[in-house]
């Protein structure tokens, strides 16, 4: 055999060996490697994965997940993984999966409204965000990050505005809160600032005052008139003598917020604790709940009237019955009383 022939052969065992590489390289990095049937699938990668949890992350998505990795090593991924929601659509091959999870981070909608304690909050949070519970009720209870902004352990929760947010699902306990307090302060801009000064009242009043509006009336409509029978009763030096707030105290208490009461008896209006507006005076330390913005801005946009009392109105369920006086109130209240004894409502 001549020398030429040998060469001859060994160019062609490259070719045909370099074909076959250049092929597997193909294979590997631009052959569709999803399988399942929707449109797509959104990926939630926890910070400083391992490679064994990114397999269980991803592996219910591909058909092989051992070219993945191959194609991911290759494009130095793997020694960068980076924690967030992602988005891989139908069809896509490992070159593109690689790419979009390298800088595909897709932020998600965080929302909360209507939280009656941190831990609750903590809880709704942690379950949109990476961020647990434990880690977002410490965040939101640390001394430093209360005394240098206003705030102290009876209103934990009024820094958060609720609304819907967006936020990159790996976001940290203490991003979320520092995130949170921007908002706040942008919330609270000159012109409602002005108005509660107008009112005679910090923001944090205006929250806590709110929060007993948002629980009286779910009616956004009612809620500037129910926030002006408080402020004038404010004005009058009277006791706000609101319900919801004994409810908190008693909710309070006992720890335990989920307690469901719907109706005060008489020996809780003894009940004593600076949440019971029954027996002291003013405005609550802070507020009974997160109150959502219309309940906010229903105490900074008071309707003007003469009314000090008010009871629900039976015949129209949801909104209330509005008095000016002690006698036009309580024949209003023999209504409701009526009316929840015929219901058989002890608590």
């Amino acid at each position: 055999m001549s020398f030429k022939r040998i060469l001859l052969g060994v160019v062609l065992v490259g070719l045909i060996g370099g074909g076959i590489l250049a092929y597997i390289a193909y294979g590997t990095f631009f052959t569709p490697n999803t399988r399942f049937n929707d449109d797509e699938e959104f990926v939630f990668i926890p910070t400083d994965v391992s490679e064994n949890d990114l397999e269980k992350v991803l592996s219910p998505l591909l058909k092989d997940f051992d070219a993945f990795k191959s194609a991911a090593n290759r494009k130095g991924y793997l020694n960068n993984i980076k924690a967030g929601r992602y988005k891989i659509a139908k069809g896509m091959n490992n070159n593109e999966i690689v790419n979009s999870l390298r800088s595909g981070n897709i932020p998600v909608k965080v929302s909360f409204n209507n939280q009656e304690s941190v831990n609750d909050l903590a809880g709704r949070i942690a379950s949109q965000i990476e961020a647990d519970s434990s880690s977002l009720v410490a965040a939101f209870k640390d001394t430093e990050f209360l005394n240098s902004n206003g705030f102290n352990v009876d209103n934990l929760i009024s820094p958060y505005i609720p609304n819907s947010y967006e936020f990159f699902w790996n976001t940290s306990a203490i991003a979320f809160r520092d995130r949170m307090l921007k908002e706040y302060n942008r919330f609270w801009n000159d012109v409602r600032i002005e108005k509660a000064k107008v009112l005679g009242l910090q923001p944090n009043e205006v929250i806590a005052l709110a929060s007993i509006v948002h629980k009286e009336t779910a009616k956004v409509d009612e809620r500037p008139t129910v926030a002006g029978v408080y402020l004038n009763r404010l004005k009058k030096g009277m006791l706000l003598q609101a319900d919801p707030t004994v409810i908190y105290a008693i909710k309070k208490e006992t720890g335990n917020f989920d307690t469901i009461i719907k109706r005060v008896l008489y020996k809780d209006l003894e009940m004593d604790s600076p949440y019971n507006t029954y027996k002291y005076a003013g405005i609550p330390p802070g507020p009974i709940t997160m109150p959502d913005i219309t309940a906010i801005d229903a105490v900074l946009n008071p309707k003007k009237h003469n009314y000090y009392y008010f009871v629900a109105n039976v015949e129209k369920f949801g909104y209330h019955m509005f008095a000016e006086n002690l006698t036009q109130h309580n024949r209003n209240k023999e209504q409701y009383i009526r009316w929840i004894n015929a219901q058989k409502i002890n608590r």
